[in-house]
């Protein structure tokens, strides 16, 4: 496993990627679950596993599929209390290096470049002999939090934030009228 930049990541080289997939489990120790908490800017994060298929896609591209499942706890927005999160989501990518014309964007002929929201997504691009799955594990993931966390149960039913009458603006006229007022008192 490196560690760059004190990102989570797990490497995976592409030569080891035949046209038979391979199962690829990352299970995150103490020490990396503390860096996915400063990663994504959480106070703890209780457990990450991603359990993955890598094949190969193409001539030179690497399809990865799979799990993710984290545990986190955030504070609650209202009471600052601790509240747990459960991540489940299901990931998948193709990845093809720099220098593949599969990877090249085409354009339009005013150079802007055309996605179909309904189509598969773009291929990541990758560079050098390896591919960070755990970091693209850890940024799908990242992707599922909450981000305004609220403890179970919490009822907004007897607070009342404002009523109409307060809220009514006074008419501009209302300034006007109260000068004529004190002009004709005058």
């Amino acid at each position: 496993m490196k560690v760059s930049d004190d990102l989570f990541s797990y490497e995976v080289k592409v030569s080891h990627v035949s046209a038979n997939p391979i199962s690829v489990k990352i299970s995150a120790d103490a020490a990396d679950c503390k860096r996915l908490a400063r990663q994504w800017r959480v106070p703890e994060v209780l457990s990450f596993e991603a359990e993955l298929e890598l094949g190969r896609w193409k001539r030179d591209g690497v399809r990865v599929k799979g799990r993710v499942t984290s545990a986190i706890v955030q504070d609650c927005v209202v009471t600052l209390d601790p509240v747990k999160q459960q991540i489940e989501e299901d990931l998948e990518a193709v990845f093809l290096p720099e220098n593949s014309r599969l990877a090249k964007r085409t354009l339009d002929g005013n150079g802007e470049m055309f996605l179909d929201p309904d189509g598969p997504d773009l291929p990541e691009v990758f560079s050098g002999d390896s591919i960070d799955v755990g970091a693209f594990a850890a940024e799908f993931a990242a992707l599922s939090i909450d981000e305004y966390p609220r403890k179970e149960g919490l009822d907004f039913a007897d607070r009342i934030e404002s009523d109409s009458s307060s809220d009514k603006k006074p008419s501009p006229f209302a300034v006007l009228k109260g000068l004529k007022r004190d002009e004709s008192a005058g």
